[in-house]
């Protein structure tokens, strides 16, 4: 089962490579490093929510 975190998280790395890619094409480097974080942030986002469904089903 997927929980908010783990979508969240996955539409937060599609949202950040996008923005990675859009900032390379463009060669503007600020929007290439924002990218960059988001994918981080939805990675870490996503964990969380894996680690919270894992908890989730132990109990």
């Amino acid at each position: 089962m997927v929980n908010r975190d783990q979508v969240a998280g996955l539409a937060r790395q599609m949202k950040g490579a996008v923005k990675q890619a859009a900032g390379k094409a463009t060669g503007n480097r600020r929007t290439e490093a924002e990218g960059a974080a988001d994918k981080i942030a939805g990675k870490v986002q996503k964990a969380y929510g894996d680690v919270k469904d894992k908890v989730k089903k132990a109990f």
